[in-house]
């Protein structure tokens, strides 16, 4: 799996272009952050990239957790953001809108 890391100096349509192409790509992408501003700026890239995708038809979904990282020879807790297509539970009309949820 891809790895991008974001600092508090990222720029989030930089970073919402790279998630978007590795998206379409292999599916899946983690995005890591160490720090609220690293976090603040991972999140805004990954609603930005949402934007993106949505003309694809694509959705994503974002499933945080703790991470450790190696920095400069220290140990530091990161935010580890995974962030893969959404599985799809419902069908599309004809026009390709989505309908309700089909149960089985």
């Amino acid at each position: 799996m891809d790895t991008l890391k974001v600092s508090s100096k990222s720029n989030p349509v930089s970073v919402a272009g790279a998630i978007a192409g590795i998206i379409r790509e292999k599916g899946v992408v983690e995005v890591q952050g160490i720090g609220r501003g690293a976090v603040n700026q991972a999140m805004k890239s990954i609603r930005v990239a949402r934007g993106y995708l949505a003309g694809d038809g694509t959705d994503i979904v974002c499933a945080p957790s703790f991470t450790t990282v190696m920095v400069d020879g220290e140990e530091k807790t990161a935010i580890k953001l995974v962030v893969e297509r959404r599985q799809q539970d419902c069908h599309r009309d004809t026009w390709g809108n989505l309908g309700r949820p089909l149960f089985f």
